[in-house]
């Protein structure tokens, strides 16, 4: 692969040589998790039907969440083996958590592969120190990064062996509540294309060097330097993040977040498992643990059910109603109805890309539109049949103020086709106010099994229909009409990334009655008040590159809605843009894959 200089933005001409097929997915069967009843009396005595036994809380987190502490032997060994089965199985059912207790762990090197997650069980990342690395490379796909999807690393203090940690990842692989005592570099070895990405809550000593990466957003942390830009590189509430520069070099940078809270995460308290609830914050800047224990609440893992693959959705409804929390461990979770979570403050958390796929066209998830539910850190994957939403947060009309508590959706990604065919007409609906989408990828998959223009059909992304909702870090990308649509006002969105649907097959199948093309971002004409910051729109129309798109952008023409360093792209002269947000902005033009930007709007 090509050396990408450190220096020049222009000079990575990342086309997508992105996402080819890879193997069959592999077979596995999960035994069922049997729900206990009390013995029923005999037919001759006509006694009530028995009821179920309450289900209990806590206990076994499953085979696929490996514990380690410091005296465990063959922990090298162990990792390897996990990354051995994971490295190139993005459409396979293996799912991990590789979590490490407190203390110090010496000449590591954890290379994680697909739907692998590593964590620290400290209440701090500096309470689990790995002098050693956390790896992330592309060797399995000759150098090319662009499909280092479904991984993630959490709560852990490393030293790098070379003084850099290398994390070359692209969607949905967070980086949260890491400290990196060295630098951190985002390219493949040999810099090849690179297509991520998302860190939170962490602090990196030395410089980050993103050198290939076409786009990254960087939250609420510290980092010692930042080496380059490429196209879309966002920050907000970073200490040390490079000064505002947009277009050239391409860094949108927000003093603050406006609100955020950090992900729920599981932590040990002496032999005692709880889960940590970071507080909310408002006009963010820094990590939340940099000054000593992270301000929050905690649960203990006796108020979860522990989920199992194999449990079914009742049961799961069951334990929600019964008032406790959910713990979803690594596995697939087939839904013949929607898990229904009704009670504020509701954690459902997911741990090593724990999958709920619906069956029979049903929803995963829905929420009550009530305080504080938090979402986080699963996959949702479509069924064959069609479902009219995957994810659901607060019921059609839902009006209730959120400000104080709101509902955060975090590392929740969505998956239509890839591992299989899959439909659904919206994928994630969001009715509930103040909800903040914090770091997801919204995907209709454009490789893999059971992907086509109409095999894997999913017309819309995301659909915000409440008001005051807030996105940091949103990844949407290939949907059939618009990847994003927003109704609700007072809407935010801090850092953007999407491409169109490269399967288009002619203009014909994208025009938007007069309009060529379904903007990726649409604000709704009845919207007076919305803002959004570093936002990016790629185009790669293989099928047929005459197709024109009329805008990346399209938004109602008022004082009141405001964007900020804006910029879409043709990858390889692979399709045009005419605009970049309604008729402003120059058209793309050739096949030099360089940005149209605007920098404000209107």
């Amino acid at each position: 692969m090509p050396h990408f200089p450190m220096d020049s933005p222009d000079s990575v001409r990342s086309l997508p040589a992105r996402r080819s097929v890879l193997g069959a997915m592999a077979a596995t069967a999960a035994a069922p998790t049997l729900l206990g009843l009390s013995s029923p009396a005999s037919a001759a005595s006509a006694a009530p039907v028995a009821q179920p036994r309450a289900l209990p809380g806590g206990g076994d987190l499953g085979p696929n969440v490996i514990v380690f502490d410091p005296s465990t032997s063959g922990i090298q060994a162990k990792l390897d083996e996990v990354f051995r089965q994971q490295e190139s199985a993005q459409f396979g059912t293996g799912r991990y958590a590789l979590l490490f207790k407190p203390g110090t762990y010496n000449g590591l090197n954890a290379q994680l592969g697909f739907y692998t997650s590593i964590a620290g069980l400290g209440l701090s990342p500096d309470d689990t120190a790995i002098n050693g690395d956390v790896t992330v490379d592309a060797g399995w796909f000759n150098g090319n990064a662009t499909q280092n999807f479904w991984r993630s690393a959490e709560n852990l203090a490393l030293t790098p062996v070379s003084g850099t940690n290398r994390w070359a990842v692209a969607q949905a692989a967070p980086f949260r509540r890491m400290h990196v005592k060295g630098g951190l570099n985002l390219a493949p070895t040999g810099y090849g294309w690179a297509s991520g990405g998302y860190i939170a809550d962490s602090r990196i000593d030395g410089s980050v060097g993103p050198y290939s990466q076409q786009q990254w957003y960087t939250r609420d942390s510290s980092v010692g330097g930042w080496a380059n830009a490429v196209w879309n590189m966002v920050f907000s509430g970073v200490q040390g993040a490079p000064a505002q520069s947009f277009p050239n070099p391409p860094y949108t940078t927000l003093d603050t977040t406006p609100v955020s809270r950090e992900k729920p995460f599981l932590y040990l308290n002496g032999s005692e498992y709880r889960v940590f609830l970071p507080e909310r914050r408002t006009n963010a800047r820094g990590t939340t643990w940099g000054s000593g224990t992270p301000r929050g609440t905690s649960l203990p893992l006796t108020q979860f059910y522990v989920a199992k693959p194999g449990v079914t959705a009742a049961t799961l409804n069951a334990a929600l109603t019964q008032g406790l929390h959910l713990l979803l461990t690594p596995g697939i979770y087939h839904l013949d109805q929607p898990i229904q979570v009704n009670r504020a403050g509701t954690v459902v958390l997911g741990l090593g890309y724990a999958t709920l796929i619906p069956d029979n066209g049903v929803t995963a998830l829905r929420t009550a539109d009530v305080d504080g539910v938090r979402l986080a850190g699963f996959l949702i994957d479509a069924g064959p049949v069609n479902s009219s939403t995957l994810l659901e947060v607060g019921p059609t009309g839902a009006s209730a103020n959120h400000s104080a508590n709101p509902t955060t959706v975090q590392d929740v990604f969505i998956r239509i086709g890839g591992a299989g065919a899959g439909k659904a007409t919206t994928s994630m609906v969001i009715n509930s106010r103040h909800t903040i989408i914090d770091h997801t990828w919204v995907w209709r998959a454009d490789h893999g099994t059971g992907v086509g223009w109409e095999t894997n059909r999913a017309d819309y992304g995301i659909r915000v229909n409440g008001d005051d909702v807030l996105a940091t870090g949103l990844f949407v990308e290939h949907f059939n009409k618009y990847d994003v649509q927003w109704y609700g006002q007072r809407g935010r969105t801090i850092f953007f990334q999407n491409e169109k649907a490269y399967d288009a097959p002619n203009q014909a199948a994208i025009q938007n009655g007069s309009v060529k093309g379904y903007a990726a971002y649409k604000v709704a004409d009845s919207v007076t008040t919305h803002e959004g910051w570093g936002l990016g729109s790629y185009c790669y129309y293989n099928v047929d590159p005459t197709i024109v798109q009329h805008n990346g952008f399209a938004a109602p023409n008022t004082p009141g809605v405001k964007f900020h360093d804006l910029l879409v792209v043709s990858l390889g002269g692979q399709g045009q843009y005419e605009h970049v947000v309604n008729e402003t902005g120059a058209p793309t033009s050739g096949t030099s894959t360089v940005p149209s930007t605007v920098v404000s709007y209107p």
